[in-house]
């Protein structure tokens, strides 16, 4: 009896334990260290260098090809977040039938927070 007892008391213990010690280790992680996320952010400016308000920025995954939107705003700005350290991103932007070419984000920039700006200096396909 004694020894069920005991039993039950150890693994009561080691439980709370491991529960414990698991509880304190997740408090310190970064969730984004797990993930391997990042972001990208820049500015889309026009020939002159002058921000561009209301230019799409398109971001394409190149394993999915799944694109992702932005419209800037006033100072150009574009942000796009929770993105995979593991693919290859391109970016383009487009404004009043103007565009920038394709750039890539690489898979083996490892920096969390990545700047690229954009500059519209070619005529879009079409226009």
């Amino acid at each position: 009896m004694w020894i069920k007892a005991a039993f039950t008391c150890l693994l009561a213990a080691l439980l709370a334990g491991g529960l414990f010690s698991r509880g304190l280790f997740a408090q310190g992680r970064n969730p984004d260290e797990d993930t391997g996320a990042r972001s990208v952010q820049g500015v889309v400016t026009d020939a002159a260098g002058q921000p561009v308000a209301k230019a799409v920025v398109q971001l394409k995954n190149t394993k999915t090809l799944q694109i992702r939107s932005f419209i800037t705003g006033a100072g150009g700005m574009y942000h796009f977040a929770g993105l995979s350290g593991d693919v290859e991103y391109q970016l383009k932007a487009e404004h009043e039938g103007t565009s920038t070419s394709w750039k890539t984000l690489s898979m083996f920039n490892t920096k969390k927070l990545i700047v690229i700006n954009l500059k519209l200096n070619k005529r879009s396909e079409g226009s």
